[in-house]
């Protein structure tokens, strides 16, 4: 089982014509961000992880990359989703790009 801080191959990668961010393992989806676009802001109102894969930390290295796509994009979030506002609060290093 792979762990939170488990070194894994994974790439994040944002997917506009569904209007969600992916996270691929092993070539497939493990966990998806939802979200609508108000202006340069992504309002986020759902992360969701396959649940064969909870507790490994796929939804972290979601957040994590999705929100350094955004920094890189000079957007910004708005979290609706519980756990992508914990996940801000919990590294408030990020909470510059809080909308």
């Amino acid at each position: 089982m792979i762990q939170p801080g488990d070194e894994i191959d994974h790439t994040v990668r944002d997917n506009p014509e569904r209007c969600r961010y992916e996270l691929i393992v092993d070539g497939r989806i493990v966990s998806i961000a939802d979200y609508q676009l108000d202006g340069a802001t992504l309002v986020v109102p759902h992360v969701e992880t396959d649940p064969a894969m909870r507790g490994q930390g796929m939804a972290d290295r979601l957040m994590r990359g999705m929100l350094d796509d955004l920094r890189a994009g000079e957007r910004t979030i708005r979290p609706l989703c519980g756990f992508a506002a914990g996940f801000i609060r919990e590294h408030t290093y990020d909470t510059d790009l809080l909308a």
